[in-house]
C-alpha cells in the first residue's frame, strides 16, 4: 500500500472513529509490509497531521462549501500538512495525495489542494495563535495565563515538533525529563521505595538500578500488566540488573495499602492532564477537556497527601507531573505545604529547570524534553 494511502486510512480511524494514534498506527504499519523508510514517512504524516489538525482544517475549509466525508477530509488534511508544514513542492504533494485518495474524491481533493497551495499564509496570516499553533483555544489561554506569554508560546511551538528518542543504557526508551525525575528521588542501595503510579515502569526500574527495592504500583489492571511486562523484559535482558528488585502490585494510589512510616522514599508521578507531553502524544491535545484539569488536580491532592503518610521520618517524598498548569503544580504544592507542614523542601534542580513554587518546572524548550514539574520534600524527624 502506498504510504499516503495508509496515512489517510489511519487518520480516518483516528479522527472519525476515535482510535488512539499510537495504537492504530503501530498495528497498521505492522501489517503493511512497507520498508522502514516508508514506515517513517507514514508516521510523520499521521502524527504531524494529527498535531496540526486545527491548522490543516483552516487551510482547507476556506475552499469548501460543505463538510466532506471522513476519507476526503483526511486526504485534504494530509495534503495540507505536506504543503504548509513539510514544505513539499506543490506538484508533488498534490499529485501524490490525489493518487492516494479514494477515487470518488479525487476531483475534490485535487481542486482544493491546488487552491491551498496557492494561498499558504505567512507567519502573521493565520486568524489567531491557537489556529496557527493548532491547539484547542483553552490550552493556549491556560498556558499563557499560568506560564506567561514567552514560556507558553515557546512550549507550544516545541510540542509541535517530533520528540527526540532517548535510550537508557539498559535499552529502555525514556524521555530525559522522566529520567531526571527518577534520579531526583535519590534512591540508594538498601532503600525501600514506593512508586505509587508506576506504569509503564521506566522510573521504577531506573530507581531500582541503584540497588533499592521498589514497590511499583498502579491501579488499572491493563497498566499493571504493561508495568509487569516491561519489568520482565528488562530482567530478561540483564537478570542482574534493576528489574529483579522491582515488586509489581495492583494498588490504588488514592488509598495505598501500605503501612504508614514504612517507606524510605515515595514517588508520586501523578495522573495529570499531560500538557507537557503533547509532542509525543499527537492526539492528546484533542482528547483532554478543560474540566479535566480541575478533576485531576483534586485527585493529585488526595494522592500526594496520602502518600506523605507512607514516608518514614527523615524520608523523602517526590511529587511529579508531566504537565504545565498552575493548578496541577503550584496549587498542589501549596496544598501539601498546608496539610503536611512536617515536610520541608529539598533543593530543587537547577540548570534547565525553572524555580516553581518550592519545586522546579521544566518547559519543553529548555532542554528539548517533555514538560515536567518536580517537587522533592523531606519529612522532619
Amino acid at each position: 500500500m502506498a504510504p499516503r494511502r495508509l496515512a489517510i486510512e489511519a487518520l480516518v480511524r483516528i479522527e472519525a472513529e476515535g482510535a488512539y494514534a499510537n495504537l492504530v498506527l503501530a498495528d497498521m504499519l505492522e501489517r503493511s509490509g512497507l520498508p522502514e523508510r516508508e514506515r517513517a514517512f507514514v508516521t510523520t504524516l499521521v502524527y504531524g497531521t494529527t498535531r496540526m489538525r486545527r491548522s490543516c482544517a483552516w487551510l482547507v475549509d476556506r475552499f469548501l462549501t460543505d463538510a466532506p466525508p471522513p476519507a476526503a477530509r483526511a486526504a485534504l488534511a494530509v495534503g495540507a500538512y505536506q504543503l504548509a508544514f513539510l514544505h513539499t513542492p506543490a506538484h508533488a504533494a498534490v499529485d501524490a495525495t490525489v493518487s492516494a485518495s479514494p477515487r470518488r474524491f479525487r476531483g475534490l481533493v485535487n481542486a482544493v489542494l491546488r487552491k491551498v497551495a496557492g494561498a499558504l499564509p505567512a507567519a502573521d496570516g493565520w486568524p489567531d495563535e491557537p489556529t496557527r499553533l493548532s491547539y484547542p483555544t483553552w490550552i493556549v489561554e491556560r498556558l499563557r495565563t499560568d506560564l506567561g506569554e514567552e514560556l507558553a508560546l515557546g512550549a507550544l511551538e516545541v510540542m509541535n515538533e517530533p520528540p527526540p528518542v532517548h535510550v537508557r543504557a539498559d535499552g529502555y526508551v525514556q524521555d530525559l525529563a522522566s529520567q531526571w525525575v527518577a534520579a531526583a528521588v535519590g534512591a540508594r542501595e538498601g532503600d525501600v521505595v514506593a512508586d505509587l503510579c508506576a506504569a509503564p515502569g521506566g522510573k521504577a526500574t531506573a530507581m531500582a538500578a541503584g540497588g533499592a527495592t521498589v514497590v511499583a504500583a498502579d491501579v488499572r489492571w491493563s497498566r499493571v500488566t504493561l508495568l509487569a511486562g516491561n519489568v520482565a523484559r528488562l530482567a530478561a535482558v540483564d537478570p542482574a540488573a534493576s528489574a529483579g528488585r522491582v515488586v509489581v502490585v495492583a494498588a490504588d494510589a488514592a488509598h495505598p495499602p501500605f503501612r504508614n512510616d514504612s517507606m524510605d522514599r515515595v514517588l508520586v508521578d501523578a495522573p495529570c492532564s499531560g500538557l507537557g507531553t503533547l509532542r509525543r502524544r499527537p492526539d492528546a491535545r484533542w482528547r483532554i477537556e478543560v474540566d479535566d484539569v480541575g478533576r485531576l488536580a483534586a485527585l493529585q491532592r488526595t494522592v500526594v497527601s496520602d502518600a506523605a503518610g507512607l514516608v518514614r521520618p527523615g524520608g523523602v517524598l517526590v511529587y511529579s507531573v508531566c504537565t504545565l498548569t498552575g493548578e496541577e503544580t503550584l496549587d498542589v504544592d501549596a496544598h501539601l505545604a498546608e496539610v503536611r507542614p512536617d515536610f520541608e523542601p529539598l533543593e530543587p534542580p537547577s540548570g534547565p529547570w525553572h524555580p516553581w513554587g518550592r519545586g522546579a518546572l521544566l518547559v519543553p524548550q529548555a532542554a528539548d524534553t517533555d514538560g515536567m514539574f518536580l517537587l522533592a520534600l523531606r519529612r522532619r524527624g
